[in-house]
Formats: structure tokens, sequence, C-alpha cells
């Protein structure tokens, strides 16, 4: 998870694409709008299972003069020793 946050603020789209499940993966990534600057990540909560994993985060980031917060609960799922994101669902707007 720390990992992929660190490739969203350093807009590293090929390793997000590469850790991203290949049946839930899009084709490209769009980037982050002009002017965004993350600011800061909070894991919240760590549920490992054998090959499944779910992670609650909360990743803050500001765009121009307004700041916002992304708070998601992400699954992964684990194959050949790697980690993968699933998907995540949203849990406040």
């Amino acid at each position: 998870m720390r990992s992929r946050y660190s490739a969203y603020v350093l807009d590293l789209r090929p390793y997000l694409l590469a850790t991203w499940h290949r049946d839930t993966r899009p084709a490209e990534l769009t980037p982050d709008a002009e002017g965004t600057r993350w600011l800061g990540l909070e894991v919240r909560k760590h549920d490992p299972h054998d090959d499944t994993a779910t992670v609650e985060f909360v990743a803050r980031y500001k765009l121009g003069s307004r700041a916002y917060r992304l708070h998601e609960i992400s699954r992964f799922m684990r194959e050949e020793a790697h980690w993968y994101y699933v998907d995540g669902e949203l849990l406040e707007k």
C-alpha cells in the first residue's frame, strides 16, 4: 500500500499498473490533475489472510487551495509471492 501511495506521489504510472491485478487493471492511467499535491497517507487497518488482504487508508491531497481526502478499503491478492491491488471501496466522498 505504501509503495503504491509513493508511486502516486511520484507519478510512477508504470509501477502502479505493474502492481495492479491483471483481472482489474485498466489499460492506462491518466495523470493527476495539474497542481495536485499529495500530503500524506494514514493506514488505518490492515487485515491479512493467506493470499488476500484488505487495507483501510486515508490519503490526503491538495488541488489548488482546496484539501481532499481519499478514504478507501483496498483489496489485495498475492500471486507467486507478489501482492497486487485488486480494487477498492470508497468510504467517503
